[in-house]
């Protein structure tokens, strides 16, 4: 397959699976955590309601963000014919611009949002870029 178009799926195949990962995370999070009264998909209650939520209600966001981050850039760097790790660091800058978005859409608490953008994306593409290179070369 030309290396270009390898390249491009990989990326693509990265970013849906992520995407799976992460909602899946999310919808995890409010199936075993329900804020009372909230319907998850109103998105203008859920931006009222944020600065209230305990700190529990943050552990599914941030681990939906990471998660899905890491296993987006792992099958980048795994599925990628070359420079795969530019390609895994890739994914983490898309993840991040979405995670930006829904931390200016939904501002919760400062400490979640610095933890989230500081550790939720770029890190978590790293590792899973390595973990792909590791295992793209057996």
């Amino acid at each position: 397959m030309n290396p270009i178009l390898k390249n491009v799926l990989a990326v693509i195949a990265g970013w849906i699976s992520g995407s799976f990962i992460n909602m899946g995370l999310v919808n995890l999070g409010h199936s075993i955590m329900p804020i009372e009264g909230l319907d998850p998909k109103d998105m203008a209650a859920y931006a009222e309601i944020m600065p209230g939520l305990d700190p529990q209600h943050f552990i599914f966001p941030f681990l939906a963000h990471a998660v899905g981050t890491l296993f987006g850039a792992f099958m980048t760097a795994l599925l990628a014919a070359n420079h795969k790790m530019k390609f895994a660091l890739a994914i983490g800058v898309l993840f991040l611009l979405g995670g930006i978005a829904i931390n200016y859409m939904l501002s919760g608490p400062m400490w979640f949002t610095v933890l989230d953008i500081l550790v939720a994306y770029i890190p978590m593409a790293w590792i899973g870029g390595n973990l792909g290179i590791k295992m793209s070369k057996r």
